[in-house]
């Protein structure tokens, strides 16, 4: 009631954060059992009393001081051990060693082709080599050498000021493509506690945020690191697979209506006897953005190379086509992602979200949430890879790599779901499964948000936005795509404001994983949802959840 005190937000620190999105389940070499997990944003409507007026801004003098630092202390990463009972639940290991916490005031370390870029300068670190924080970390992936990769989605929101009066035209310019500052940020109050978020302070504390993090679940002792090789944009998730000749591909969406799908294939190769020698493996290689073209094929786009010298500074080598910006900056290529792939002319999607592989099927598959701004006037209109417009549904891209090659660079691509309800009055909100209307008796899905396959290829689907009263005006669920038979089930719902994110599977497949985020998303005085409390003496709470089998079986079984 009295709001956080110095020692809370200290113990924040070391606590278990707010708004957990994505979910990794790690094993040591010793057999203990990780979870590594996001906490992407704050709701201080839902953690503070009496936080929002009428009219749902911060009533006066809110955020405080103390809110603010609190809040920063609730985002970033929380790595924690786990261990299955007899019965096949699961219990937290206190005091592990394991167990510890990034935040929003973690160093970081910013390595490839970014680091000490003048545009990662600033007054408070002048070598733009390290940053304080992680933020907005949504989705992620993790590596075949076995750390995490977590990523910073919607980084614009924490930063304020007025962008015209920063004196340099490049950097303003690439601030508004990014929506650098954010009317958010009055909620969160950042820039009050710390000058680096108020742009007109700290113009370029921004570009040290929209990156993809790794991080070493099994080593608490490895700093962080930025790996800007990536690219710099609102990632959604990271997803590793090995191609056949040992170089390893990370496939990512930027999560905003009109972004793009994007791919980084390695310069290395991956050394699964040295576990060590992979570390650094994702700051040397090619940087692609796709474009889908109407007869069902497509192509992925160089934006630039980067290659490591001896002397620890980067050769790029950007894509001739793009702009006399981009040939004098290399490193703006991966510092403005998003302008390059505008130059490049890359397809305009709506809105990806998770991008995975499946091993079963060999193929890629693109969660699109939904835009309902496509074809409305001054918007793009809708292509054969965005279809619907408006698309209130959201649908499911599949990219089928030549030669079942995650490294080639052409590609073949469809659409097997058009998301929807099958007895929907408007046609194009109705779900399409392959091609064909589905029957009554298939689950309306909407808002494909993200995904995990499972051993024998089925793509489960947890959403983001069935509540909307222009999608299914449903609870968010976990739905399961069998692309063989082209058989959809649901397997779960979630409660009421919530979103479903971070679904994984244990490593024996016998239990899966998943995150309730924003439970009950209103305001303290009347939340939807009292979640996973029951009553009203308690405010709802993020949490992670593990469902199993009674008879022990693999939970697809």
């Amino acid at each position: 009631q009295n709001g956080p005190t110095d020692q809370d937000i200290e113990r924040q620190k070391n606590c278990f954060g707010y708004n957990c999105d994505f979910l990794g389940f790690f094993k040591t070499p010793n057999g203990k059992i990780l979870l590594a997990i996001n906490h992407e944003y704050a709701n201080p409507e839902l953690m503070f009393s009496n936080f929002l007026d009428a009219q749902g801004n911060p009533n006066s003098g809110r955020p405080t001081e103390n809110e603010s630092r609190f809040m920063l202390e609730a985002h970033g990463v929380s790595i924690v051990e786990v261990r299955r009972r007899p019965d096949g639940s699961w219990e937290y290991v206190k005091g592990s060693s394991y167990n510890r916490r990034i935040t929003g005031s973690t160093e970081i370390d910013i390595s490839g082709p970014a680091r000490g870029h003048s545009l990662m300068k600033t007054s408070q670190e002048p070598t733009g080599t390290k940053v304080l924080g992680t933020l907005n970390n949504c989705a992620g992936g993790k590596t075949p050498w076995g750390t995490m990769l977590t990523c910073e989605e919607n980084f614009h929101s924490y930063f304020a000021g007025n962008r015209d009066q920063i004196q340099d035209p490049q950097v303003r310019a690439i601030h508004q493509r990014y929506g650098v500052p954010s009317s958010s940020s009055k909620y969160y109050g950042f820039h009050k506690i710390d000058s680096r978020f108020d742009i007109n302070q700290e113009p370029n504390e921004a570009f040290r945020f929209g990156w993809v993090v790794e991080i070493d679940p099994m080593d608490p002792s490895k700093k962080p690191v930025k790996r800007t090789a990536l690219g710099r944009f609102k990632h959604e998730g990271a997803t590793c697979v090995v191609a056949p000749d040992g170089r390893v591909v990370v496939y990512m969406g930027d999560d905003e209506r009109f972004q793009y799908v994007y791919k980084f294939i390695t310069k290395g190769t991956y050394n699964p006897n040295n576990r060590d020698a992979n570390w650094g493996l994702l700051d040397e290689g090619e940087l692609y953005v796709a474009k889908f073209n109407d007869n069902l094929t497509g192509q992925w786009m160089l934006i630039a190379r980067c290659e490591k010298n001896p002397d620890g500074t980067y050769q790029i080598t950007p894509n001739p086509a793009l702009p006399q910006e981009f040939q004098n900056d290399p490193a703006l290529c991966f510092i403005n992602t998003r302008g390059a792939a505008d130059a490049l002319g890359a397809t305009k999607m709506d809105r990806p979200e998770d991008v995975e592989w499946n091993p079963m099927s060999k193929s890629v598959w693109v969660a699109l949430t939904y835009n309902e701004r496509r074809g409305q006037s001054g918007q793009p209109p809708a292509d054969a890879s965005n279809p619907r417009s408006p698309n209130y549904m959201g649908h499911i891209l599949e990219i089928m790599e030549d030669n079942q090659n995650p490294a080639s660079t052409t590609f073949r691509w469809q659409i097997p779901v058009l998301c929807g309800d099958p007895n929907s009055p408007i046609i194009d909100n109705r779900l399409i499964i392959y091609g064909q209307f589905a029957n009554s008796q298939v689950p309306a899905i909407s808002a494909p948000d993200n995904f995990v396959i499972d051993k024998l290829g089925n793509v489960w689907i947890a959403t983001d936005g069935n509540p909307s009263s222009s999608r299914l005006n449903k609870n968010d669920g976990v739905y399961v795509l069998n692309p063989f038979t082209k058989e959809l089930k649901m397997f779960l719902s979630g409660v009421k404001g919530c979103e479903i994110c971070g679904p994984e599977f244990s490593d024996d497949w016998k239990t899966f994983f998943c995150n309730i985020q924003h439970p009950g998303e209103t305001d303290t005085n009347n939340p939807s949802s009292r979640w996973p409390y029951d009553g009203t003496a308690n405010i709802p709470r993020p949490s992670t959840v593990a469902v199993w089998r009674e008879d022990g079986r693999e939970i697809f079984a």
